[in-house]
């Protein structure tokens, strides 16, 4: 039996396709759009890359026979799970895949940041001088400390790659880890936030957003940061209150930030957190390499197929 799947304008890297071409048949949205009387009833899965697709009512009324909507990555905030369940339709996504990648591009990110990395890029590009400006003068991460708020999956290979550094490790999360999980990677337990913030070098973001962790990072707790310390956000824009960001970074508040997500994503041309000196703002990249990709890829199939099937799917999300 053919299956159709659809995805979100621009789509799969075509270096992918031939993956899902194994076991569907590709309808692109546009395609489906254009000629929705006649493809509509053979839509069984929708896959979601990068959550560009607005999977809504209007949709979900659209296609009679839809078994499942499989997300490409973690974070599913941008799907309605019940009003999708409500239509007898399930929803899976892909963790567990992407925790390498990620805990990598914060690294990438806060080694960036201290050392003045883009800056000396485009001064090496720039300038003939072999004499360096005092403006280029980083910060080392070797022996400083790191704060992880959220030591789950992905915290905690962060916290791994730390140790290399020899880097001191707090870390403040919903819940304490067990004693050997902490010793295995030399960190320390704080159980108020407060306490975290006013003692690390770096502050990395790695939270699920939620009602709770919405703008958990305002002026408050900006303020109670070192005037030099860097705060890095690898999880999700909404979890930083972006208007305090840009006040602090304005104020040297604190040093700079990392960031891999902002809201909204893109920024808009001239937004005022671009234009400062201070700040590393990145795509929202942390899962964009060629292996993670295959893994996600290969994970939506898996969960496609397994609906469709008639088994348990192995990721779907339920609320």
């Amino acid at each position: 039996m053919a299956l159709r799947h659809f995805g979100s304008p621009g789509g799969i890297y075509k270096r992918f396709e031939p993956c899902f071409e194994k076991h569907f048949t590709i309808v692109p949205y546009e395609t489906f759009t254009s000629d929705q009387k006649n493809l509509a009833d053979w839509v069984e899965v929708v896959f979601v890359w990068s959550g560009a697709l607005k999977v809504d009512r209007v949709l979900m009324r659209s296609l009679p026979n839809l078994k499942v909507v499989v997300n490409g990555g973690v974070g599913v905030d941008h799907l309605d799970i019940p009003m999708i369940n409500s239509f007898g339709v399930k929803v899976c996504n892909t963790p567990h895949v992407v925790d390498n990648a990620t805990a990598d591009i914060g690294m990438g990110l806060m080694l960036a940041s201290a050392r003045n990395i883009i800056e000396g890029h485009h001064y090496s590009l720039t300038h003939n001088n072999k004499v360096l400006p005092e403006s280029l003068l980083g910060v080392d991460i070797s022996g400083a400390t790191l704060g992880i708020i959220g030591m789950g999956r992905i915290g905690y290979k962060v916290a791994r790659r730390a140790q290399g550094f020899d880097m001191k490790i707090l870390y403040h999360n919903r819940s304490r880890k067990k004693e050997e999980e902490e010793k295995a990677v030399g960190a320390t337990y704080c159980a108020k936030m407060e306490d975290l913030l006013q003692k690390s070098d770096f502050v990395m973001l790695v939270v699920n957003l939620s009602p709770a962790t919405q703008k958990l990072i305002g002026a408050k707790e900006l303020a109670m940061m070192k005037p030099t310390s860097t705060l890095i956000n690898i999880c999700r824009g909404h979890v930083i209150d972006q208007d305090a960001l840009v006040d602090a970074l304005q104020r040297r508040v604190i040093r700079a930030a990392a960031l891999d997500v902002t809201y909204p994503e893109p920024l808009p041309m001239g937004h005022p957190l671009a234009s400062l000196p201070n700040v590393i703002i990145l795509p929202h990249m942390g899962t964009h390499s060629i292996e993670t990709t295959q893994f996600i890829v290969e994970k939506m199939v898996t969960n496609a197929l397994a609906v469709l099937g008639g088994t348990h799917p192995p990721d779907e999300v339920k609320v």
